[in-house]
């Protein structure tokens, strides 16, 4: 978990701007980048954006690509290369690493633009995943919201029990 051990919550609106900047709420960027450190804006899952402590990420990555090459080492792995090589090109493309720039702008990379489907003067939702910071697509936000909807207390219940 990230240096502060506070879930990141709330939900606002924002407007992306003609050269494609954002700005994140200043409440989100103190928790999730503590002591100036840079972010990673990854690819979460079709008009959603990850913005996560870059500490944070590349430790869990580290720990899931050093066990996928162990994996491969001890020969696990035996006939799924084609699934290797679905993870692998899925890791390359998947995320960038980024900096904030003051009062916690930053710029949608090109690919990462087309991916949340956002054109320059249109809406996005900021909202607060726990962990890192999503940006979503409104459409694609209000869908995730009605699928979800249903599991809130269960999934809440189970966790803080």
């Amino acid at each position: 978990m990230n240096a502060s051990a506070k879930l990141i919550l709330g939900e606002y609106q924002r407007t992306l701007d003609e050269r494609f900047r954002l700005s994140v709420p200043t409440e989100m960027c103190d928790l999730l980048t503590g002591e100036g450190q840079d972010c990673v804006l990854s690819k979460e899952r079709t008009g959603c954006l990850g913005l996560w402590n870059a500490g944070l990420w590349n430790e869990k990555m580290r720990q899931g690509i050093e066990l996928i090459e162990k994996k491969i080492e001890t020969g696990r792995l035996e006939g799924r290369v084609a699934e290797v090589q679905k993870l692998a090109r899925m890791l390359s493309a998947r995320h960038r690493t980024i900096q904030l720039a003051g009062r916690g702008r930053l710029v949608l990379p090109e690919g990462f633009r087309e991916f949340l489907g956002v054109e320059p003067g249109g809406e996005i939702v900021i909202v607060g995943a726990g962990l890192c910071v999503e940006l979503w697509n409104p459409k694609e936000w209000l869908l995730y919201q009605e699928s979800q909807v249903t599991e809130f207390h269960d999934i809440f219940n189970e966790l803080s029990q």
